[in-house]
């Protein structure tokens, strides 16, 4: 996937370290190590491809080291693809929170939740495109966790949608469960599509041209 010049994507354990200096115990770090290799070898290769004895080369461990933290290579996965998901998934309900503590309407709230996701997969470009791409598989074992966290994220808008329903400032016609998944699915697609073809736009006008779509069609604004 290609991407614009001076925009420098971060990993999963990157993020993490970032979020919590100093706080982490010696396994919590070498876990961060093994999940920043696995998505950058599984983005560039595929899962059947990845070997565990490159993902430890990768990370800068034993081997006995990855089958320590977790008991299969599959399992590993499973657990990125948890705690990815989970850090867009706290990142929505900040946004969300935030603007209420604001004063924002239902509406405000969605267009940061919006622009929250843009600047997740913005960072985690890697990350994003093995989420979406485990999506559209059935044959995985981690097929019914994938479908745990993919709830929660979208969850999230839809707390954000009812709120908006009940206190009248969307239609009560809406679909709340559909209208969220196709605005996590918008804003998935949208991006991946960014970074891909249109890689010279920047973060805020892709976020721009979201929102004009989000007030017209959610809010029912012209």
């Amino acid at each position: 996937m290609r991407r614009p010049a001076g925009r420098v994507p971060v990993t999963i354990g990157s993020m993490e370290s970032s979020t919590t200096p100093g706080g982490r115990t010696r396994r919590e770090a070498t876990r961060q190590k093994l999940y920043e290799a696995a998505v950058t070898l599984i983005a560039e290769q595929g899962f059947s491809a990845t070997t565990v004895d490159e993902i430890s080369e990768r990370a800068g461990v034993a081997k006995g080291t990855v089958y320590y933290n977790f008991a299969s290579k599959s399992v590993l996965f499973e657990e990125l693809l948890r705690h990815g998901v989970g850090l867009l998934t706290a990142s929505l309900r900040e946004a969300a929170e935030r603007t209420a503590r604001n004063g924002g309407s239902r509406v405000d709230a969605l267009d940061a939740m919006v622009r929250a996701g843009l600047v997740f997969i913005d960072r985690y470009p890697s990350f994003t495109q093995l989420y979406v791409a485990e999506l559209w598989r059935t044959n995985r074992a981690w097929q019914s966790t994938l479908m745990v966290v993919r709830q929660e994220a979208v969850a999230v808008v839809e707390g954000v949608l009812r709120e908006g329903v009940e206190n009248g400032e969307f239609s009560e016609e809406i679909d709340v469960q559909l209208t969220a998944a196709a605005l996590v699915g918008m804003v998935l697609v949208a991006a991946l599509d960014w970074q891909a073809f249109q890689p010279e736009r920047s973060l805020d006008d892709v976020h721009s041209a979201l929102s004009r779509l989000l007030q017209g069609r959610v809010s029912g604004h012209r």
